[in-house]
């Protein structure tokens, strides 16, 4: 348990996923601020003591504090987790240059989000890199968890992920409570790289799904699935130990089979018929893996490795593909001995 008598820990971003680690930051002793740049939620979040539009009914407690002002937010704390999606990475990260500039003093950021950065396909661990730097130390938290659960206090396993051990165990320490178990990794690729591609696995197992094929295709998918992420994961960098591990197999696992998944959902909504901008309006939330999908298919090709879900997914997606068609196109796939 952390001392009261602390810095706070600033969640910057207020959606679901950014709630729930500040309320699981709150649980863990840390009084807590949540940053939003929209001060209507801010106001919201005052005045109710909760996020009701992202994680309604959960009360926040006394540890945390909804804030707009990020300069403010600067000069509380050095330890902070950027919970925006992708797209949104390196804007946070630019305004937290400037509310710093002229401070050499290092600063502590863990971020949650899983994807890459949509225009370079970047990882986030690069773009870190190109804003801030040696002024800050980067860290990456992941594994297999819903917002909603995380929010509830529910039994929960995490990966955070540094370039030193004892980076990545300060950090751990701002999540653990008695109900969430966090582990630790040196392999911030890895852990980045398979939280990434498992959002693009969980839309082919929507679609298979929604086309009806049933529990033995899943698990076809998500099996075949690893092999792709373990394949493409190396190639740019990670260890293949990762990718066995939370970050790898548990989220692939449960983004793949649970409907809290916005990926999965993604794929179950186009395989019923429904175009992706109708699909992306129905989640009304960030699904990172159809960007994710983009920058797979990309990737793939220019390091010539072979991801044949990946990319039927992006065919389905982006070019108009059937769906039914696409799983047939798996299924024809000439016979080759199992191997990842």
């Amino acid at each position: 348990m952390n001392s009261p008598s602390q810095a706070p820990v600033a969640v910057l971003g207020a959606g679901s996923w950014g709630t729930a680690l500040a309320l699981l930051s709150a649980r863990c002793g840390r009084r807590v601020l949540l940053w939003s740049p929209e001060q209507d939620q801010v106001s919201e979040m005052v005045a109710t003591a909760s996020n009701e539009r992202y994680l309604p009914g959960i009360p926040f407690g006394p540890n945390i504090t909804a804030t707009a002002d990020l300069a403010a937010v600067t000069e509380a704390t050095r330890d902070l987790v950027v919970a925006v999606p992708s797209h949104a990475f390196r804007p946070v990260l630019g305004a937290l240059a400037g509310c710093r500039s002229g401070d050499s003093g290092d600063l502590r950021i863990c971020w949650g989000a899983k994807g890459f950065e949509p225009a370079s396909g970047l990882l986030l661990s690069e773009v870190f890199a190109e804003i801030l730097g040696e002024s800050a130390t980067p860290v990456v938290v992941s594994g297999p968890s819903f917002a909603g659960e995380v929010a509830q206090g529910l039994p929960t396993a995490l990966t955070v992920a540094a370039a030193t051990e004892s980076q990545a165990e300060t950090v751990a320490g701002w999540f653990r409570d008695e109900r969430t178990r966090v582990y630790t990794s040196t392999d911030m690729r890895g852990v980045q790289l398979g939280g990434a591609i498992k959002n693009v696995m969980a839309i082919a197992a929507g679609i298979s799904d929604g086309l009806g094929f049933g529990a033995n295709a899943r698990a076809a998918l998500i099996t075949r699935g690893l092999a792709e992420m373990i394949r493409l994961g190396k190639a740019l960098g990670g260890q293949a130990d990762t990718f066995m591990g939370l970050t790898g197999i548990g989220d692939l696992i449960l983004t793949c089979t649970d409907d809290q998944s916005r990926n999965r959902r993604v794929g179950l909504g186009v395989a019923r018929g429904y175009n992706l901008g109708q699909v992306l309006d129905q989640i009304g939330q960030e699904a990172e893996g159809v960007n994710t999908t983009r920058v797979l298919h990309r990737k793939s090709q220019e390091m010539a490795v072979e991801m044949p879900i990946a990319e039927q997914v992006y065919q389905v997606l982006f070019e108009g593909l059937d769906p039914s068609r696409a799983v047939n196109t798996l299924l024809s796939r000439d016979p080759r001995p199992e191997s990842y």
